[in-house]
């Protein structure tokens, strides 16, 4: 019998790789998508027009669209994948991240119980950045939470309504404590595919302004979104509910991302200076790479580095991509946009 999923996020990186995927499975997936006056589909074109995939309008804020779809769609599984995913901007605009983040969870779990749609498995995406302040490395799913900004915050909230509602009903819900993963599909404000496709300028297209970045010396654990969204699947397959880490057990300084991406150019770059007064020169001794302090966090996270032993043994969880893989396909895809060739992913 064909399987029905319920989306949220549908046009994002993850939303993207994930309604993919269950196409391939032979899901019938049902995205959520925001309504907006500006393109906001180019994440889903190549799949948008399959048998199988049906966009839905509505909005984690509007709780009245989050009970129609359920209600209409009857989904076996729900991803809630929806959210103000930037960390820094999660600063300026607490309260729409705590709306979105916090709020939407509550909203999609009291449209289940509402219903009685207790066989509905949901997927709650969690993060690394409820570790925040980390006490312990690496981070497991025992480590106690300190979220240093609104979104991670925010997102504690979440995780906690879905251990609450699945200690309290009958209810199937997972949280993926995922840490950072990245693809050619992230936005351009996340910090790698700003350096990805910032180098893709400066190579390809004679860019003379230099890069500039926040804490270079700020150190994540980066996997690849394509491996990640097999792994919230893997957990919706599972008899019983529980909450996993999915994360490579590695960590990479911003600063290693860049000279990963100068590597793979066929450069070098050397550093010069210390903090908010660094500077990176290449082969050549121009200035491409400069540390901007408003890109800072005003609560940073110095470091997040994931055990995913529990995912591994327990859902068979596997990657197929390195962190050098993974630079490597974002920086040759942003390359390739340049002159309108198609994402290597396709």
């Amino acid at each position: 019998m064909t399987k029905t999923a319920l989306l949220t996020g549908t046009t994002g990186q993850d939303g993207s790789y994930l309604s993919e995927f269950l196409l391939n499975k032979g899901y019938k997936v049902h995205g959520i998508v925001r309504r907006s006056s500006t393109p906001n589909k180019q994440n889903i074109s190549h799949f948008i027009d399959h048998k199988n995939f049906v966009p839905i309008y509505g909005d984690l804020t509007d709780g009245s669209s989050i009970l129609q779809a359920i209600q209409d769609v009857k989904p076996d599984e729900i991803y809630n994948l929806g959210a103000q995913s930037d960390v820094h901007i999660s600063f300026d605009i607490p309260i729409n991240t705590g709306n979105v983040n916090a709020l939407g969870v509550i909203r999609i779990l009291d449209c289940i119980k509402s219903l009685n749609m207790w066989d509905c498995k949901f997927y709650q995406a969690s993060t690394s950045e409820l570790f925040g302040k980390v006490r312990e490395t690496p981070q497991t799913e025992e480590t106690p939470f300190y979220p240093r900004s609104p979104y991670g915050v925010a997102k504690l909230y979440g995780y906690w309504a879905v251990k609450n509602y699945r200690e309290s009903y009958p209810f199937f819900g997972c949280n993926g404590i995922l840490f950072n993963h990245e693809s050619p599909l992230r936005g351009e404000n996340f910090v790698t595919r700003k350096v990805t496709k910032g180098l893709a300028e400066m190579y390809s297209m004679d860019r003379k302004e230099p890069l500039e970045l926040g804490n270079l010396d700020a150190k994540r654990d980066w996997g690849h979104a394509a491996d990640y969204v097999r792994g919230m699947w893997l957990m919706l397959q599972q008899k019983e509910a529980d909450d996993y880490i999915l994360a490579t057990g590695e960590t990479h300084s911003i600063r290693e991302m860049v000279e990963v991406c100068f590597d793979h150019l066929g450069d070098t770059i050397t550093w010069d200076g210390k903090g908010k007064n660094e500077k990176g020169y290449n082969g050549k001794g121009d200035l491409v790479i400069k540390v901007n302090p408003d890109f800072y966090r005003p609560a940073e996270v110095d470091l997040l580095l994931g055990d995913p032993s529990k995912a591994e043994k327990k859902l068979g969880w596997e990657r197929s991509y390195t962190f050098k893989t993974l630079i490597k396909e974002m920086i040759e895809t942003d390359i390739n946009n340049l002159f309108r060739k198609p994402h290597l992913y396709m």
